[in-house]
């Protein structure tokens, strides 16, 4: 079953570009992940240092495969360090 993953981050001031260049990084390693179909990256138009990042995922499985990933988890770790708090991470399906 498709699900959507809906990943808020929000960034500490001034670290803005070091967070964009490590998520353009995790995409790109994304892409060919086992069961990614998409992704798109907005940014709060009232709270600027807010991002979400919206991927569409074959089935919960692979974004669980993806999210334990090695390649993932080494960016993940240090855009982690560039945030505020803890990335939030939500899944959904679709009905």
């Amino acid at each position: 079953m498709t699900v959507r993953v809906i990943i808020d981050r929000k960034v500490k001031k001034g670290n803005e570009e070091e967070f964009l260049k490590l998520l353009k990084e995790l995409r790109a390693k994304a892409i060919p992940a086992e069961g990614y179909i998409g992704g798109e990256t907005l940014r709060s138009v009232d709270d600027p240092e807010n991002y979400v990042v919206l991927t569409t995922w074959q089935s919960v499985e692979d974004w669980r495969k993806w999210e334990k990933s090695p390649r993932r988890e080494k960016t993940h770790a240090e855009i982690e360090k560039l945030l505020q708090k803890p990335t939030k991470i939500t899944i959904y399906t679709y009905v």
